[in-house]
């Protein structure tokens, strides 16, 4: 196979940070512990790997090979199957969507951070000028009002930061504050220095921002272990109830976990691998990366829970009062613990700087989807990258400017919402379909067999034209089965906003068939013909015949799938 010259990874340990950088992102802090917590503890990780080998892997391992073969990103492979390229852009949409809000959670660390640059840290007391007359310190929490209680780090996160009080709901935004204005600002600065260049640049950026949480965490946890009530904490994180296995919530929320958390379905990992030298081997780094994401997910769990614990114990209150995941987890509980150390402004620093670095290379892998989707895609672009680079982010920045306003709060909720559910599963969905069932198991075993000079077993083969397939299926249909209208708190958005947020969804999902009907009726030659391809399709479904549908010079072709 001749491959065109393409840019390829100065090292292949730039790749794989990448990777890991993209993979472990703020979930595998603010979500995974508290999911093991609430089902089942260390009984959560039997689902949780269970659907980690049938299909998290797999389909990581089917996205790196499929980039990594093709050298192209997320709407480029599927020249392979061309009526499929329409999934391509589903993804690119759906990460483009993603960083109009992901980028606020950095810009919300970044705030953070420089706020801990002082004595005493802004979040202890309640004498502030955001502060209400609900601020309560947790001694008085325990009184019958606890419901209209608040504590200062919640009222600072809030009240101070958010101004979420100067604002009615989502149709009463008001102006962009400047001070996360300009935090977001430096955020899109780093971004853009990071990826302008391409892999050359982002490659060595991911040294820091990939390597630095690790050091962090182990600080962090051999800090939290020392504090009293964090071994409690940790039993409680670890606490195996096998009963709760019985409960199909918890399977589900481990399925859920899987397909968000390894960062399938954004084309990232296609856009990373397209980099890769041809021969490289992607079945061991799927492998390598897959595990690291699990295991960092895990051992984040014991850090996160020592201070939980720590929490209960100092201020005499169950594990369950404090433990929570999301945003009021890094943004709240933890800077509240944070701030009851010696040295609490140090602590501060080291764990926003975590934060910032967490979020930073997960955003640096949404965005390079984008742009390596679409300039491969568009190869008038290639030689115009600075400029279009510069072009996305500043588009990125100015939606973004949406989610930094008084009720930005709002539309953050409603585009983590609506931006990647149901939408990314659907994604995935299609993208695994057109592999095993369009392009085919075998040739695509073949393609890999090329790379590697090794063909995948049977074990893999199957997960990809059976089991990934049928999980994905039954993950969409729960999704919209289980689905619920987005709130903040006591806050109900009004219809109209919702349907905004199901046009969202929508608009990338309706890519796939909007691109393969565009290409059908662009087909040149009569009716019959498309006719006679039909009748192909037929064939295939009744197991006469394999086949893919192929372009080559604008004309479309039944091959056999040999």
């Amino acid at each position: 196979m001749v491959q065109e010259e393409r840019e390829t990874w100065g090292k292949k340990i730039d790749f794989l940070l990448s990777v890991i950088g993209f993979a472990v992102d703020l979930a595998n802090v603010w979500r995974f512990p508290y999911l093991c917590y609430k089902n089942g503890g260390g009984a959560f990780l039997v689902p949780y790997l269970f659907f980690m080998v049938i299909a998290g892997m797999p389909l990581f391992y089917m996205e790196l090979a499929l980039g990594q073969y093709n050298r192209e990103g997320a709407a480029g492979v599927w020249k392979i199957c061309p009526i499929f390229k329409g999934v391509g852009f589903t993804v690119i949409l759906i990460s483009l969507y993603v960083g109009f809000y992901y980028n606020v959670i950095i810009s919300w660390a970044l705030f953070y951070l420089f706020s801990s640059f002082t004595s005493e840290l802004p979040w202890v007391h309640c004498n502030n000028t955001w502060n209400s007359p609900n601020c309560s310190d947790w001694a008085d929490n325990s009184s019958v009002g606890d419901i209209y209680k608040a504590t200062p780090a919640q009222e600072y996160f809030e009240r101070g930061v958010l101004h979420i009080q100067d604002s009615n709901g989502i149709d009463d935004l008001g102006r962009p504050r400047w001070q996360l204005t300009s935090c977001l600002g430096v955020v899109i600065v780093l971004l853009y220095f990071s990826l302008w260049k391409g892999v050359k640049t982002s490659g060595k950026v991911v040294w820091i921002t990939a390597t630095m949480p690790y050091v962090v965490l182990t600080v962090l946890l051999l800090r939290g272990v020392t504090l009293p009530g964090a071994i409690d904490g940790i039993k409680a994180y670890l606490s195996v109830d096998f009963l709760r296995l019985c409960d199909a919530k918890v399977w589900i929320e481990a399925a859920t976990q899987i397909c968000f958390s390894l960062g399938v379905g954004f084309g990232v990992l296609i856009a990373f691998s397209s980099y890769n030298k041809f021969s490289n081997n992607c079945y061991r780094d799927a492998i390598i990366t897959s595990s690291i994401n699990s295991l960092t997910s895990f051992f984040s769990g014991f850090v996160v829970f020592s201070f939980l614990g720590y929490m209960s114990h100092k201020h005499n209150v169950a594990l369950d009062k404090v433990a929570r995941d999301g945003a009021g987890l890094v943004f709240v509980i933890y800077p509240e613990a944070i701030a009851t150390l010696p040295g609490s402004s140090v602590w501060a620093v080291i764990f926003f700087i975590m934060l910032l670095t967490l979020g930073i290379d997960s955003a640096m892998g949404g965005m390079e989807s984008v742009i390596t989707g679409l300039i491969d895609e568009f190869k008038f672009l290639h030689k115009h990258r600075e400029l279009f680079t510069l072009f996305i982010v500043v588009s990125t920045f100015l939606i973004s400017l949406f989610c930094v306003t008084n009720g930005g709060m709002y539309v953050f909720t409603l585009l983590d919402h609506f931006a990647a559910g149901t939408s990314i599963l659907f994604g995935v969905l299609i993208e695994a379909i057109g592999i095993a069932w369009f392009y085919g198991v075998d040739r695509f075993s073949d393609d890999i067999e090329e790379m590697i000079g090794q063909r995948p077993g049977m074990y893999w083969r199957l997960c990809w034209k059976f089991v990934s397939p049928c999980f994905l299926l039954f993950m969409v249909c729960v999704s919209f089965a289980t689905f619920n209208p987005p709130n903040y708190g006591s806050y109900t958005f009004p219809p109209w906003a919702n349907m905004v947020g199901w046009c969202l969804a929508m608009s990338s999902m309706a890519m796939v068939p909007l691109y393969a009907i565009y290409k059908l009726c662009t087909l040149p030659g009569k009716f019959c013909d498309v006719s006679q391809r039909l009748d192909a399709l037929a064939k295939m479904e009744r197991g006469e015949i394999s086949y893919c549908i192929l372009l080559y010079e604008n004309k479309f072709f039944v091959a056999p799938v040999l």
